[in-house]
Parts: structure tokens; sequence; C-alpha cells
């Protein structure tokens, strides 16, 4: 897909690495990101890559914006309160890069709507605060075969990965789903939500910015992602740490037994 001129100024920054160049600005361009939930991790998120010039940019929440929003929040502003996210979203959008076109998807993501939902992206971004959504999300990316960059924020510390789920790895075994890494979600009680428990306005900054990191890194392709890699941010020391994961033979989407009832059975043979 061919830069305009204006844009071929406004990304020269990227142009000029070896590792992203044109060809990179230009799958950069032609890419269809899902962004679900526009708040802490959503907001450096969707700045980040509509900056890079990311093509589509879809954003999807079914909130309001209110005034507890705003200490990390930071793609909205006081005049916003009470508008949509999506709306103040794409507003902001607007602002910062006008060949970004924006689909707003002003819902609630559920087992219902989550695979159609995710059908018609290239990737999915979940900045989703709340653990159903984090493995509807995820389960609809492995059927349809999307990659997946997930992140997660506490009062002071936050943590991302990359999920290729419906790909394999070098060893040739599958990659490891979101479910291979948290089979299950905690008992309900077990997390405070952040309105109880607090989190650092900033930290949301950091993390949602790594987030925008491995979107773009998906799509050009430069480096070393997170697929099998857990991040891990402690905000107080502060410190990054790694923590590898691999694939669970028992995991519920990919584990030996569906796979071995996929398989198709040999007709006129032993089975």
């Amino acid at each position: 897909m061919a830069l305009l001129d204006d844009e071929i100024e406004r990304y020269a920054r990227h142009l000029v690495l070896r590792e992203v160049g044109g060809p990179g600005q230009a799958r950069l361009k032609s890419a269809r990101v899902l962004i679900v939930g526009a708040g802490g991790l959503g907001s450096p998120l969707i700045q980040y890559l509509a900056a890079a010039g990311v093509g589509t940019i879809g954003i999807l929440d079914d909130d309001v914006v209110s005034l507890s929003n705003l200490q990390r929040q930071v793609l909205h502003g006081t005049p916003d309160i009470g508008r949509p996210k999506v709306a103040s979203a794409k507003a902001a959008v607007r602002r910062l890069n006008p060949h970004v076109a924006v689909d707003l998807h002003p819902t609630r993501l559920t087992e219902a709507n989550a695979r159609n939902l995710v059908r018609g992206y290239d990737i999915v971004a979940d900045g989703s605060d709340n653990f159903a959504t984090r493995y509807t999300v995820s389960d609809a990316c492995f059927h349809e075969e999307k990659p997946l960059v997930t992140a997660a924020l506490g009062p002071f510390d936050g943590s991302l990965t990359t999920i290729r789920a419906h790909e394999t790895g070098p060893d040739g075994k599958p990659n490891p789903t979101y479910r291979c890494l948290f089979p299950a979600p905690p008992p309900p009680g077990a997390v405070p939500a952040c309105a109880e428990a607090g989190v650092l306005g900033a930290l949301a900054g950091v993390v949602g910015s790594l987030m925008g990191l491995e979107v773009i890194r998906e799509i050009v392709g430069f480096g070393e992602g997170l697929v099998g890699r857990l991040l891990m941010i402690d905000a107080r020391a502060p410190r990054f740490e790694t923590l590898r994961y691999g694939w669970d033979e028992g995991n519920p989407l990919s584990g030996r037994a569906v796979r071995a009832s996929s398989r198709p059975k040999r007709f006129g043979g032993p089975e």
C-alpha cells in the first residue's frame, strides 16, 4: 500500500529504521487492529497505534467517561465526562492522525459476539479490566486464528504477553493458549477491582505503551515477540522480569484430547 507525500514526512522516523522502513510502514497502513477497552491500557495503546499509522483501528468499549477515569485514561479529557469512551477515543485519533480509519463498537464483548467481532481484524489487543472478557477474547482469537496481545494491571504491577495459539512453535508443538498460562480465573473476590485496590496512573501508560510496541512488532515483524513469554513489571522496585510458559497438553482449546477428536477418521481400515 503506497504512502502519500505527507505520510512519508509523518512517518519519517519509522522509514529510516532498517527494521521498519517502507515495507513495514506499508504493512502498518494496511493493518486492521481491534482494541478491547478504551481505558487505562487502551489510552496509550490507541494513541501510539494511531501515531504509528495503523490503517484501521477498531475500538470496543461500552462505558462512558467518568471523572475518576482521568487519573490514568489519558485518551480522554475533562470535557469528555459523560461521553461514550469510543466517541472520545475516535475524536482523539482524528486529532492525532487523520489517515487512520476508526471503527466503533460501543458494546460489551460476549461469547455471542466475540468471534464475529474478532473475525474482521488482523490482530487483537485486549486491555480489558476483567477476567471474563480476557477469557472470551482469547478463546475467540484462538478459534478465528488471530494473534492476541493481552495485558493486565494491578495497583503497582502489570503483565503482558502475546498469544499465537493457532500456530506451532519451532519445536513443532502448538503455541500456548491464554488458558495454558491461566487455566481458570481466580475465585470471585480474590482479586480486588481497580475501584477497590487502586492503580498507579503512570503504570497504565507504561504497560499500554508496551502493548503498542508488541502490536507494531507483530505487524511489522522485527525482533522477538512475547509468544510463550510473560513480561512482568513491578513499579515499586522498579524491575522487569520475563517468565517463560509453554503449551499445556490438557488445555481445553488445543490440548491432546481436542486435537485427537478433531483428526479425520480413516474409513476402510483400522481406527
